[in-house]
């Protein structure tokens, strides 16, 4: 999704910064400028150095919460003993953004959901201090991951305001671009 709507925003004209974990995706306009990330902190400190010279960030990427305390260059040899794995919250990149967000600035949430979906992503609008969020649901075929569909729910403070129904992620990319530009030029 993220390349999607990276390649509209460029399409229409928009200069875009567009920070990637480890993908093999391509970016075929010359307006986007990729930098790769491979983790979590990488792309967190990437974010924090661009963000105060954007016009605004769509934050697509699936950071996970939870990174390991110890990273192990070697194999772990199994064992007949239990492994227990410590984990340490990852920085909330889009709470600490829109900790930042100028008034002229527009932030994009996205949230992947399994059970109070719409609730939730509410909860995660305002405590982000987002504009807009993408709502993705684990629970609707052929959506989210591993599928080249996607059906989202975009939600602003009032609650859905679009509903894409199943299409190609190009085709929902369309949309989610066409409601960020209706919030840029106050339509919404």
């Amino acid at each position: 999704m993220g390349f999607a709507i990276a390649e509209r925003l460029a399409y229409l004209g928009a200069n875009i910064i567009l920070i990637a974990g480890p993908v093999s995706l391509k970016c075929q306009h010359s307006n986007i400028r990729r930098i790769d990330v491979v983790s979590a902190s990488d792309m967190y400190q990437q974010c924090l150095h661009y963000f105060a010279d954007c016009d605004g960030a769509v934050m697509v990427a699936a950071v996970a919460d939870f990174a390991p305390i110890v990273v192990d260059t070697q194999k772990i040899k199994r064992t007949s003993e239990n492994l227990v794995l410590e984990l340490r919250p990852n920085p909330d990149i889009a709470a600490s953004l829109g900790k930042i967000k100028r008034k002229d600035q527009i932030l994009v949430g996205f949230a992947l959901e399994t059970s109070s979906d719409e609730h939730k992503a509410l909860t995660k609008l305002e405590n982000k201090n987002l504009d807009l969020i993408v709502l993705n649901s684990l629970n609707d075929k052929g959506s989210g991951f591993q599928h080249d569909t996607n059906q989202i729910k975009i939600l602003n403070k009032n609650g859905v305001i679009f509903n894409s129904g199943l299409k190609q992620k190009k085709e929902v990319a369309v949309d989610i671009v066409n409601m960020i530009v209706k919030v840029v030029t106050g339509l919404t």
